[in-house]
């Protein structure tokens, strides 16, 4: 007689596991969504089977169990990726003045550093005097000199600009013909009054957006002729 690959089990214990099963996955679901996720203890009525019930309950517990930390290990990697794009890390003893750094949070640009000199029970340390790119407050920051500091990626794009709107944001083409919409017109007064002269004189306009940790802002303005 040929051997069944699994034993027969009681329709009452297979809705019971599966039962079990289903509610087990449901919480794993939502903790899966909590950033705060820890793995649960597999509960006892899964460990507390019958050997003829464990290879069907277990295993296919294991299957969905794997899948579902697979998904928030890969969920998790993004994030801290996403995150970790927005600066790099470099030693505070390397950083020189008109480079960048992040000082309590804000992008900054170094204006002034000075290094103090070894002392008998620590290290070098660095004094950081930096400006935020977006809001121009001065911020001061003291960093030992071997230890990294949070430096951010700061990039430049150039725009054409096309209008400026009633409540102060401007329309800009981008490379690949779309729109941007989302930026308003700098604080800056003198480059405030360059770009609206310009475009009232009905110049074809060229601004520089500068961007560094979610934040954008027009920094420079290129007159390129007019239209």
């Amino acid at each position: 007689m040929a051997t069944k690959p699994y034993p027969d089990l009681p329709l009452g214990f297979c809705c019971q596991y599966l039962l079990h099963l289903l509610l087990l996955l449901l919480h794993l679901r939502d903790q899966v969504r909590n950033p705060a996720f820890h793995f649960p203890i597999l509960p006892s009525f899964l460990l507390d089977v019958p050997a003829s019930g464990s290879p069907i309950v277990i295993s296919s517990f294991s299957v969905v169990a794997a899948a579902i930390m697979s998904d928030e290990e890969h969920h998790f990697e993004s994030k801290a990726d996403a995150g970790a794009s927005k600066t790099y890390p470099q030693q505070a003893g390397t950083i020189r003045k008109n480079g960048y750094i992040v000082i309590k949070n804000r992008p900054c640009k170094v204006v002034e550093v000075s290094t103090s000199k070894t002392g008998k029970h620590g290290h070098a340390k660095c004094h950081f005097v930096g400006i935020d790119i977006f809001n121009a407050k001065k911020l001061e920051d003291i960093v030992p000199s071997s230890h990294n500091c949070d430096v951010p990626h700061v990039t430049r794009t150039d725009y054409q600009l096309i209008d400026i709107s009633e409540d102060g944001f401007v329309s800009l083409l981008t490379e690949n013909g779309n729109t941007k919409d989302d930026l308003r017109l700098p604080t800056d007064e003198t480059l405030l009054a360059q770009i609206k002269d310009g475009f009232a004189e009905g110049k074809d306009l060229v601004v520089t957006v500068m961007s560094a940790m979610g934040e954008e802002q027009i920094c420079a303005l290129k007159d390129i002729g007019p239209k």
